[in-house]
């Protein structure tokens, strides 16, 4: 790692400390818009769905509709992630509120037809990976490396306990409010956290003073390269890669159900245990030393998919649920796999640096969930289907670890000590 990336990584407040981040001002800001925004994106996607249905009743339509607000991410973080690094951190996140805002409020108008909604929707995803970006990258400046971790696994557990709620009470709040009116109140959300950016974040200059000069694809490439030349990032990309096996379960939650003899309400049951797997195993882990969290990465993420090939024994929706959550349990490694990703990346190209580690995951997710709908209505068994990704993500996550174990054994030398310090 170069000195400029070590001085970097060690920079951040370092006086006075507190054990409690919610005592420093900007984190607590960009905690606060974290938060409302999960919940009101959960109530959207419900709210979208049941939308979709009602005026289609196509199952075909409303799958597709779900996988529109994640594949657009595989477009704009690669070519608009770059964003947060060619302009101020702080403007890019409240830029890209404001535009969601007005999209998304366009899509709650009434009678929207349905061809304008979906490209609605699509714009307005776009605009998540430049605001993740800059968000993503503008967190260790504002904890210093030393507590990003920990604040990283605090995002993460506010993130799965919205997806809790949002999956829990989500149907019944968009049942009572409608469908437009949901979507109205997430377009409200983003006006909320443009706000609380705007007047509880720092302004700082970018990160470059040479990113706005470069093309975007030698600024792409230059990411890339990174990326490649650094097999620590390398193995860290595919141990987050992953995720694309283990969210399979989530987008067939509603056929294995059906298939299982459970009634409605076990799908959110279905989707609820995962995420609570995931604050559980945050919490756990937080628990565990920097070297033992790093070493167990590798072994971690095979945890993860492992569970997911016992539904190959067509377990009940209860035994389908303590699966889930052990396999969310194992999935809190991909905290400490992209915080250590950030942390190893320099600070004026982090942020197109994780748009495209963001963008991966998110496209893995789509197209495993794409994929899998396909096989299920190929094989006619959702359960059988979640058992053969399992077991490929098994060896997929065996050779992902390999890798991650072999670039600790030769660089981790090179990593400045301070900068593992949770």
């Amino acid at each position: 790692m170069n000195e400029r990336m070590g001085d970097e990584i060690n920079s951040g407040p370092k006086k006075p400390r507190s054990d409690n981040l919610f005592h420093l001002g900007e984190f607590r800001t960009l905690w606060a818009a974290y938060a409302q925004s999960i919940l009101g994106d959960q109530l959207a996607r419900v709210a979208l769905s049941l939308l979709v249905f009602e005026r289609t009743d196509s199952p075909g339509w409303t799958a597709a509709t779900y996988a529109l607000t994640t594949l657009p991410a595989l477009l704009s973080g690669v070519l608009l992630s770059g964003l947060a690094d060619r302009f101020p951190r702080r403007t890019v996140m409240i830029s890209c509120d404001l535009v969601r805002m007005v999209l998304v409020g366009l899509m709650a108008l009434p009678g929207m037809p349905l061809p304008l909604l979906a490209g609605l929707l699509v714009l307005a995803q776009l605009a998540e990976a430049p605001f993740g970006a800059a968000q993503g990258a503008l967190l260790p400046t504002v904890l210093g490396a030393e507590r990003y971790e920990r604040g990283q696994r605090v995002m993460q557990i506010t993130h799965q306990t919205g997806q809790l709620v949002g999956f829990a009470g989500g149907g019944l709040l968009a049942a009572w409010l409608g469908s437009n009116l949901s979507l109205g109140v997430n377009a409200l959300t983003f006006l909320l956290s443009a706000m609380l950016v705007r007047f509880g974040v720092k302004a700082r200059p970018a990160a470059s003073a040479d990113a706005r000069r470069k093309r975007l694809g030698a600024q792409v490439g230059g990411a890339a390269g990174l990326i490649w030349a650094d097999r620590r990032l390398r193995s860290l990309i595919a141990l987050g890669w992953l995720a694309g096996f283990v969210v399979l379960p989530e987008g067939l939650a509603a056929p294995f159900a059906e298939e299982a003899g459970g009634g409605a309400y076990s799908v959110g049951l279905l989707l609820a245990s995962h995420p609570a797997g995931m604050v559980l195993g945050a919490a756990l882990l937080g628990r565990v030393g920097d070297e033992s969290r790093r070493r167990l990465l590798g072994p971690l993420a095979i945890g993860a998919n492992l569970p997911l090939v016992a539904y190959w024994l067509d377990p009940g929706v209860g035994a389908a649920m303590f699966l889930l959550m052990v396999a969310g349990v194992c999935s809190a490694y991909q905290i400490t796999a992209g915080a250590t990703f950030v942390l190893l990346t320099p600070v004026d190209q982090r942020g197109q640096a994780l748009g495209l580690a963001r963008s991966g995951v998110t496209a893995m997710q789509g197209v495993g969930v794409a994929l899998g709908g396909v096989a299920t209505e190929l094989t006619g068994s959702s359960a059988n289907t979640i058992g053969a990704a399992g077991l490929l993500g098994v060896l997929c996550a065996v050779l992902a670890a390999a890798a991650w174990s072999r670039a600790r054994a030769s660089d981790a030398q090179m990593i400045p000590r301070k900068a593992w310090k949770a």
